[in-house]
């Protein structure tokens, strides 16, 4: 039951972060779920320990989703930059 929450919670974070990057086109629920997950464990190892929040592989609160939705944006956000050479615009 927890893999199928963590699947639509990533794919929930995974949507919203690809909306806010302008990447939602690109791609579809699948790379979603991956981006929202990915980013889960991008914030685990960078934001969880400068903002003392944890991710939603501990649990599925508001704080863990920002933090987690933090990551997948960061983690887009270095994908944009090495797969375009440079900054969206």
């Amino acid at each position: 039951m927890n893999l199928i929450i963590y699947l639509v919670a990533g794919a929930i974070v995974g949507y919203i972060a690809s909306r806010i990057m302008r990447t939602n086109s690109q791609q579809g629920l699948i790379l979603d779920i991956v981006v929202g997950i990915v980013g889960a464990f991008v914030a685990g190892w960078f934001l969880s320990p400068i903002f003392g929040v944890g991710t939603i592989n501990d649990a599925i609160t508001l704080p863990t989703m920002l933090v987690t939705l933090a990551g997948a944006i960061l983690l887009l956000f270095v994908v944009n930059l090495f797969r375009r050479g440079g900054l969206r615009r």
